[in-house]
């Protein structure tokens, strides 16, 4: 009991550090619809465990109902997760999340619908989950990761890695950044993916410019020397 207490402790002292809007623990245990699926996931997920299956259901459909988070019993929660306000987390059967991550809302750790088994991702420990991310399949978000808002994650992250875009690609590495140098900006976060679409409609503009000049020859040497490819 004593232990559960401290565990309580802890997941409501992380969400202080976590949200500057947190003014107490009180409020945090009342107020927080994160606190409260992450609990009534508890109860689920024992139940699971023991074969209650359709009361663990009950539970968590409970749970989704009043919270608008939707954790199935199977999943594999680790300590001090924050949910932050958490509106349409959707976490898969298989999902396991490690210590100290904190996930946004609309965050979706799922499948792909083609797996068996082990569908879902698995989270490190410290992982952040921007809002709207979704990661889909049964691979490893290493420690320390860093997912995006809207990021499209299918294949691994490496720990201490950022990924963003869609699909997500890393655009930070072991503290150094490829794109920005600052932790990652839910609001302005570079695309390396449009990045190089721009890139390559320089390049085609370039060569259809050189494809007119050989269409049109120039009168003088130095002009056609301009254009040589």
């Amino acid at each position: 009991m004593a232990n559960r207490i401290t565990r309580l402790g802890g997941l409501l002292a992380a969400y202080q550090r976590r949200d500057p809007a947190a003014r107490s623990k009180l409020e945090v245990l009342l107020l927080y619809q994160g606190v409260h699926a992450i609990l009534w996931h508890r109860l689920a997920h024992w139940l699971y465990l023991h074969r209650f299956r359709f009361l663990a259901r009950l539970v968590s459909q409970w749970s989704r109902f009043w919270t608008g988070i939707e954790i199935h019993p199977g999943a594999k929660i680790g300590h001090r997760l924050v949910i932050d306000h958490g509106m349409g987390v959707v976490i898969g059967e298989t999902a396991e999340i490690g210590d100290d991550c904190l996930i946004y809302q609309g965050v979706t750790l799922g499948g792909t619908g083609k797996e068996q088994g082990k569908r879902h991702p698995t989270l490190g420990d410290n992982v952040l989950v921007g809002s709207g991310a979704k990661i889909l399949g049964p691979f490893r978000v290493g420690d320390n990761a860093r997912i995006a808002s809207g990021a499209v994650v299918l294949r691994e992250v490496p720990e201490n890695c950022t990924a963003v875009g869609v699909p997500a690609q890393i655009v930070r590495r072991s503290g150094k950044p490829v794109y920005f140098a600052d932790d990652v900006d839910h609001t302005s976060v570079s695309n390396p993916t449009l990045e190089r679409i721009a890139a390559l409609a320089g390049r085609v503009a370039e060569l259809e410019k050189k494809l007119d000049m050989y269409k049109n020859p120039v009168h003088t040497v130095d002009e056609y020397d301009d254009y040589v490819i």
